[in-house]
C-alpha cells in the first residue's frame, strides 16, 4: 500500500447500468437508454467520495470499452481505480431496468458466463491497505462463488474486526442455488464484521428471522456491534447495544428506487466517519436514500451532504426530482409508497 489510508474501501460488484429514457414503458417498447456505472459495492465508494471521503473499490471488469467507460467513470466521481483490474475472456456485466414507480423496478441481470468481479483472487488482495481503510466495505454477492468467495472470506479474516468493518447483506436470489446456502456464507461471514446493514428479507437470508428487533438481536448475536435494518416504508431501525433508533422515511415521488439503498451506504459510512450519534446517522443516510429514489440514475444521482442537508433542514435543494415532485417543507409529496432502502440490484 502507498498513501494515506482510505477512508472508504469496498469489495464486489460492478459493470454498467442501461436504464430506459421513458418511464412506465416495458423494455418490449422502450426507444432510449442512458448508460451508467453501477453494481453496489461501487455506488457505495461513489456515494462516500460525493461526501468528500476519500474512497476505492477493488473489483474487476472485462477487458472491453464497457471496462474501459468504468474506469472512466470511477475516476470522473473521484474513486479510486487501483484495484479495478480487466479479466481477458469475460465480458463487463450489463444490467437493465423497467422502471415503473413507485414500486415496481425488474432487473435484468447480464453477468454470462460469469462476471469478472466474482474473479476477485485472495492472493491479489492488498491486504495492507484493507487493513489500514477507516471503514472495509463487502457484500454479500461476493460470497456467491468462487474464487470471489474466498478472498472475500481472507480480507474479512485479514481484516479482523479493525475500525469499521462492514458487510451489506445484499441477497439477490439469482445468484444463489438457494436461501439455505447463502445462509451458509453469510454466517460465516458475520464472523469477521462489526456493521451488519440490511432490509428485512436479507436479514431473514442472514439469520432466518424477518422481525426487525429480533433479526437485529440475532445478528448482534453473531458478534455484529451495529446492525442497521432496513423496513422499506416503516423506516430504519439501528441498534447498536447503547441505542436503538428508529427513523421514519421521507416520502417522496420516486422515479428510481434502485441505488437508494447504495446512498444509504455511503451516508452511513459518512456519519459513521464523522463520529455522529445514531439517529443523526440514520437520518442523514435516509434522507440521501431519498434524494436517490426521487432520481433516474444511480451512481449519477449520489448527493452530497450539502443536499442532504438541505433536504434534513426543510428546503429543496437536496430533493431536485426528475418526476417533478412538488417539494413541501423538505418532504416531496408522495404518488404512491416511499422507496424501500434496499441495496441497489447492482447492476
Amino acid at each position: 500500500m502507498s498513501g494515506d489510508p482510505f477512508d472508504v474501501l469496498t469489495m464486489g460488484r460492478i459493470g454498467v447500468d442501461v436504464y430506459p429514457l421513458q418511464v412506465g414503458v416495458s423494455l418490449r417498447e422502450v426507444e432510449t437508454f442512458g448508460k451508467y456505472l453501477g453494481g453496489s459495492a461501487t455506488n457505495v465508494a461513489v456515494a462516500a467520495a460525493r461526501h468528500g471521503r476519500r474512497s476505492a473499490v477493488i473489483t474487476r471488469t472485462g477487458e472491453d470499452p464497457f471496462g474501459q467507460f468504468l474506469h472512466d467513470a470511477l475516476r470522473r466521481f473521484g474513486v479510486d481505480d487501483r484495484w479495478v483490474t480487466a479479466v481477458p475472456g469475460l465480458p463487463t456485466p450489463v444490467t437493465f431496468c423497467e422502471i415503473f414507480p413507485p414500486d415496481h423496478f425488474p432487473i435484468y441481470f447480464y453477468r454470462w458466463p460469469k462476471a469478472p468481479d466474482l474473479e476477485i483472487a485472495a492472493d491479489e488482495l492488498d491486504l495492507d491497505a484493507i487493513r489500514a481503510a477507516r471503514i472495509f466495505w463487502v457484500t454479500v454477492t461476493g460470497l456467491c462463488a468462487e474464487p470471489s468467495r474466498s478472498a472475500t472470506l481472507a480480507a474479512l479474516q485479514a481484516r479482523g474486526r479493525s475500525g469499521l468493518t462492514v458487510l451489506d447483506l445484499d441477497y439477490r436470489p439469482v445468484f444463489w442455488p438457494s436461501r439455505e446456502e447463502a445462509r451458509r456464507w453469510v454466517q460465516q461471514a458475520l464472523g469477521h464484521v462489526n456493521v451488519a446493514v440490511g432490509n428485512l428479507d436479507e436479514c431473514d437470508t442472514a439469520v432466518g428471522l424477518r422481525e426487525p428487533k429480533a433479526a437485529a438481536d440475532a445478528l448482534r448475536d453473531h458478534g455484529v456491534e451495529l446492525v442497521v435494518v432496513k423496513q422499506g416504508p416503516d423506516g430504519v431501525l439501528a441498534a447498536d447495544g447503547r441505542a436503538e433508533v428508529q427513523v421514519p422515511p421521507l416520502p417522496v415521488e420516486v422515479v428510481n428506487g434502485i441505488g437508494a439503498g447504495d446512498a444509504f451506504g455511503g451516508a452511513l459510512c459518512h456519519g459513521l466517519l464523522a463520529g455522529w450519534e445514531l439517529g443523526r446517522v440514520m437520518r442523514f443516510a435516509n434522507a440521501a436514500g431519498a434524494i436517490v429514489a426521487s432520481r433516474l440514475a444511480c451512481a449519477d444521482a449520489m448527493p452530497d451532504s450539502a443536499e442532504v442537508e438541505a433536504l434534513l433542514r426543510g428546503g429543496s435543494g437536496g430533493l431536485k426530482s426528475e418526476a417533478g415532485a412538488q417539494v413541501v417543507g423538505g418532504h416531496a409529496e408522495p404518488s404512491g409508497s416511499p422507496p424501500v432502502n434496499k441495496g441497489s440490484p447492482g447492476a
